[in-house]
């Protein structure tokens, strides 16, 4: 039976599949002409289908008379009237940063699109941001000022396999992607190395040639401790150097003073290990740097890539084909979704929002007058704490996120979201956030709509619809066309996805993401376009950098960093680092996978892994009930022991909602350049839950941070 060809909703892989209806039922099947996968599959992908039909998929609007009321069914019409009239209303009398809006990194690039077009026209708002913040905004950022350039991947992800080495920092893609393993492995195959730097001994570190296990926090030290080695040894590209980079005797300057015995006692990883990472990746003809958020998720998260790219440029990777410096994207369309407008300060095609030029031209495509647009609102978090502030946002319109449970001192966004006159849901099903809206809107999933994502290579492949959504859905184009017409915002508000592609294409071309000879029949034809893709018989760009790279002199910049540790160490009340990651089973905030019955099996609950040393010293118990507290709030979880992590750190998986969320821990302590949160570090300390009869512990006081 001939079935509609699909890409997972999942992670940015975006591996194909087939959707074929039988019996009906949506079955899946994996396809294997896509490079991505290659016919492979992971658990999540099998079970996608399992999300259509969950059973409490919502299906009708919703809405509450008054704060303290049950949300109560409600047509269309009433919901969006009472949307349209309440940000009326509050704009009114707070100004137009009173309504805010908040999107997320696995929307189409249509929605991502229209969803920036309807904050900046619609509403007037600076005040729009979205998870990709919490997700790819330091990779972004490093990779910014290098190369001037963000996207993802140097190249084709099958380039991989043909790699003599590859390191790669703070990714598990064992765990998050695990098709994206089978390229990895045919490297090693053919004699090719990898190198894994984590401070967990995790699935995919066990399958590398070499891990370097860093106390958390530590990354720039051995960052640059690595370039140190290189210098020192001769195994800088001295030819490289001159002819395609700028700025790299000021990074020498500054990782003189990385000796190798000094890194060792920051990092904890061994000095041979360090130089054998280095001869591994100088001695190969082709080699990659890949970082991914465990380098990322940091308070000086761009310095820390910055780091792993001085390294790739000195060794001469970026630009040469088959090698580079390249960056893991996480969700769905973590690449598309930050290229069209989501972000804070960008406008469509990768273009500042604060660039006149930039303006102008969007201003055109949207029939606005460039002043019209508003400037630069806050980033993710400081949107989310601002919230039902005095100086804050009144209401918020959310899709396709659930910050209660994904966004740091997640008790604390709990609140702000709680001190809103308006809040507005958009979603599939009845997530922690949703719960606690004023206004519900049933939405349309990955299955029921159209459009297109762009993977972590930088390919912009097709989402086909394959099933009708259920009676009462509407999509999030629908939605957002519909409330644009109630506020009477100018311009055009189409809900068919090949329009408004056709309007994203305009808006982006001249961008440094152009699209503009992107289209749908393209990406049918040829199975994907790379952009930029300034024409339509323009080949696409799958290896941006091979000639020159997009800065005002044709050269990548090295950025001097330095070690300065995580924001926030252990102390003698807080002697423990906790890190937090994903597990196999489950995705994001769980909102989708912990409704799915093979994956809840397979990862019911949430943990805490922590080394048996440690747990010998705390008298906990491999599956004990666990306390684990910060200066932030208290989780409550299953103690997990294992030697595959330090024994000064412990490790919690953020998928789960509850008592149980790792995100009521950690800091959300901002990098200055891209704003992301510290997710991957913070002080915490541990005790065993008392036996039943027991006085409980002392409820932890939350500080002010």
């Amino acid at each position: 039976m001939i079935g509609t060809p699909a890409h997972c909703p999942y992670c940015a892989l975006q591996c194909g599949m087939t959707l074929r209806r039988e019996r009906g039922a949506v079955r899946v099947a994996p396809r294997d002409d896509v490079p991505a996968n290659r016919g492979g599959l992971c658990q999540k992908g099998w079970t996608a289908a399992e999300l259509l039909t969950v059973p409490d998929r919502l299906t009708t609007p919703a809405m509450r008379p008054r704060k303290d009321a049950p949300l109560e069914p409600c047509t269309w019409d009433e919901a969006l009237d009472r949307v349209a009239a309440e940000a009326s209303r509050l704009r009114s009398l707070h100004g137009l940063d009173a309504v805010a809006v908040f999107g997320g990194g696995g929307l189409t690039n249509e929605k991502a699109y229209l969803l920036g077009k309807f904050a900046r026209v619609a509403l007037g708002t600076s005040q729009i941001d979205y998870n990709g913040r919490f997700c790819m905004a330091s990779a972004a950022a490093a990779s910014g000022r290098a190369f001037g350039m963000d996207r993802g991947l140097p190249g084709p992800v099958t380039d991989l396999a043909a790699s003599g080495a590859i390191l790669l920092a703070g990714g598990n893609p064992a765990e998050t992607m695990p098709p994206f393993m089978r390229h990895l492995t045919e490297m090693r195959d053919a004699g090719g190395a990898l190198i894994v730097v984590d401070p967990r001994r995790t699935a995919t570190a066990r399958q590398s040639d070499l891990h370097l296990q860093p106390a958390p926090g530590t990354d720039i030290a051995l960052a640059n401790g690595l370039l140190h080695l290189a210098v020192t040894e001769g195994l800088a590209d001295e030819d490289y150097l001159a002819a395609r980079t700028t700025g790299f005797d000021a990074v020498r300057t500054v990782v003189n003073a990385y000796w190798p015995d000094r890194v060792e006692r920051i990092t904890g990883v061994p000095v041979p290990a360090m130089r054998e990472a280095v001869r591994l990746l100088a001695r190969a003809s082709r080699a990659h740097v890949l970082t991914a958020r465990g380098a990322e998720q940091h308070a000086r998260g761009t310095d820390m890539v910055s780091g792993f790219i001085n390294l790739a440029l000195a060794l001469g990777l970026p630009g040469r084909a088959g090698s580079g410096y390249g960056c893991l994207t996480g969700q769905g369309n973590g690449q598309g979704g930050r290229e069209h407008g989501q972000k804070a300060d960008q406008l469509p095609g990768y273009r500042r929002i604060d660039d006149p030029a930039a303006r102008a031209h969007v201003a055109r495509v949207w029939g606005v007058a460039p002043e019209s647009l508003p400037g630069p609102g806050r980033s993710a978090y400081e949107l989310l704490s601002a919230l039902g502030a005095p100086d804050g946002p009144k209401a918020l319109l959310l899709f396709g996120s659930n910050p209660a449970v994904s966004a740091p001192r997640a008790a604390h966004v709990e609140e702000r979201l709680g001190a809103l006159d308006l809040l507005v849901v958009a979603d599939v099903v009845p997530s922690e956030t949703a719960r606690l809206a004023d206004v519900v809107l049933p939405a349309a999933q990955w299955a029921e709509e159209s459009g297109t994502m762009t993977n972590l290579e930088g390919r912009v492949l097709r989402r086909r619809r394959a099933v009708p959504p259920p009676d009462g859905v509407r999509t999030d184009l629908e939605i957002i066309a519909a409330l644009a017409g109630r506020l009477d915002a100018p311009g055009e508000w189409s809900a068919d996805p090949e329009a408004v592609f056709a309007e994203l294409r305009r808006a982006s071309a001249g961008g440094t993401a152009d699209y503009s000879g992107i289209t749908y029949e393209r990406i049918e034809a040829e199975g994907g376009v790379f952009w930029p893709c300034p024409s339509e018989d323009h080949p696409g760009t799958p290896r941006p950098y091979l000639d020159r790279f997009p800065t005002p002199d044709g050269r990548a910049r090295f950025v001097p960093v330095e070690h300065h540790g995580a924001a926030e160490d252990v102390d003698a009340d807080y002697p423990l680092y906790l890190t937090t990651g994903r597990v196999l089973a489950q995705y994001q905030s769980g909102a989708q996978t912990r409704r799915v019955a093979a994956l809840a099996e397979a990862a019911p609950g949430p943990f805490v892994e922590l080394h048996p040393d440690l747990a010998g010293r705390l008298g906990i118990e491999d599956g004990a009930r666990v306390r684990v507290e910060s200066r932030r709030g208290a989780a409550t979880v299953q103690a997990q022991l294992t030697t595959a992590i330090r024994s000064d750190t412990v490790f919690m998986p953020f998928h789960w909602a509850g008592d149980g969320r790792a995100n009521l821990l950690t800091n959300p302590s901002l990098d200055p350049v891209s704003r992301m949160p510290e997710f991957k570090v913070c002080a915490v300390r541990l005790q065993p839950c008392p036996s039943r009869g027991d006085d409980p512990p002392h409820p932890l006081e939350r500080s002010a941070l």
